[in-house]
C-alpha cells in the first residue's frame, strides 16, 4: 500500500532533473549507504529502476509479494510500484535509475526487440501474476560483461565532462539492448504466453503498415483470437488492433512534424486506407486534427 510506503524523490538521486539518470552500487552491508537510501524500506517513486543482482541472494518485496532473487537476476521496477528488500544474505546489487520519458529514448526502435517488450514493458506490469517467471538471469560471463557496461555508464556520469549526457545515454541504450537481446537468445524454459505477446508487439512495431487482422495475429502467436485478446489486453490495456492503430498514429504524428507530404499521403503511408478515418482516429488520440497538429508544431519553430 502506498499509504504505508515512503516516496523516493528523484531530486535526491539524480544530479540534475534535466538529465534523470543515475547509477547506485548497493553493497551487502545492511546499514544505509546515504541519507536517502531506502533499500530495505518499503518505498515507491515516479522513475524506473533497473536492478542487477551482482552477488549473493535475497528476497525482494514488490507490491506486497515476496520474490527470491539471486546473482545474475535482472529486472525492472516501474515507478509507483512499492518495493524493498526483506532479506539480503550477503547480496549486492546495482540500481540504474532513470526517467525514460525525459531521456528521449528511441522507443520506436526498442519496441521492435521482443525481449525489450517483455523485460521493460510487460513483465513489470504483470509481475504479481507471473511471479518473476519472465525475469532475466545472466550467467557469470554475461553478468561480468553487463557490470563492465554499468561501470562505463557510471564513469561518464561521475566525470560529467562536456557531452557526457550523449555518451551516457548511448551506454544506457547499449545496456538496454544487451539485456533485451539476452532475453531473446535464451527462450528455453520461459513461459510461452507472454513471450508470444512480446513477439506480436515487436511484429506490429516493425510492420505497422500491414493490414493485420486479429485472426492473423492470433495465428502468428499460436493461440486462439480470444486468448490473444485476453492476454494482450491484460499486458497492454488494449486490443492488438487498437495497439496497431496507436502505432500507426504515433508514426503519422512524426511524419506530420518532420515531413511535407499531404495528410492523405501520410495516412496511406502509415497504413490507413481512408484519410477520413485516419483524421477521426488521430483526433480521438491527440485531441486535434492532423492539420491542426502540424500547424501547431510549425508555429513553435
Amino acid at each position: 500500500m502506498k499509504s504505508e510506503a515512503q516516496k523516493a524523490y528523484g531530486r535526491n538521486y539524480f544530479a540534475s532533473m534535466a538529465f534523470p539518470l543515475a547509477v547506485r552500487n548497493v553493497p551487502s552491508a545492511s546499514t544505509p549507504q546515504h541519507r536517502h537510501d531506502l533499500t530495505e524500506v518499503n518505498h515507491y517513486h515516479n522513475f524506473s529502476e533497473l536492478v542487477i543482482i551482482t552477488r549473493g541472494q535475497g528476497i525482494q518485496v514488490v507490491n506486497g509479494i515476496e520474490y527470491r532473487v539471486t546473482a545474475g537476476d535482472v529486472f525492472l521496477l516501474n515507478g509507483y510500484s512499492t518495493h524493498s528488500f526483506k532479506t539480503r544474505q550477503t547480496q549486492s546489487h546495482i540500481n540504474i535509475m532513470f526517467a525514460p520519458e525525459r531521456l528521449s529514448l528511441p522507443e520506436d526502435n526498442l519496441r521492435r526487440i521482443p525481449g525489450y517488450n517483455i523485460i521493460f514493458r510487460l513483465e513489470p506490469t504483470l509481475r504479481s501474476r507471473t511471479s518473476y517467471k519472465h525475469r532475466l538471469r545472466l550467467n557469470s560471463k554475461d553478468l561480468a560483461l553487463l557490470e563492465s557496461m554499468v561501470r562505463k555508464l557510471n564513469d561518464e556520469l561521475q566525470a560529467a565532462k562536456p557531452g557526457f549526457e550523449a555518451s551516457a545515454l548511448a551506454v544506457l541504450l547499449e545496456i538496454i539492448v544487451f539485456i533485451s537481446r539476452k532475453y531473446d537468445s535464451e527462450p528455453a524454459g520461459r513461459p510461452a504466453a507472454l513471450i508470444r505477446v512480446g513477439n506480436i508487439i515487436s511484429r506490429i512495431e516493425s510492420d505497422y503498415t500491414r493490414q493485420w487482422s486479429l485472426k492473423e495475429l492470433a495465428k502468428l502467436a499460436a493461440m486462439s483470437p480470444n486468448n490473444l485478446l485476453l492476454l494482450f489486453n491484460a499486458a497492454t490495456g488494449s486490443s492488438p488492433i487498437d495497439y496497431l492503430i496507436k502505432v500507426r498514429l504515433r508514426n503519422a504524428a512524426e511524419s506530420l512534424r518532420n515531413g511535407h507530404d499531404s495528410i492523405s499521403e501520410i495516412a496511406l503511408v502509415c497504413g490507413f486506407r481512408d484519410s477520413n478515418y485516419f483524421s477521426k482516429k488521430f483526433r480521438d488520440i491527440y485531441g486535434i486534427t492532423p492539420r491542426q497538429y502540424r500547424d501547431n508544431f510549425l508555429e513553435q519553430l
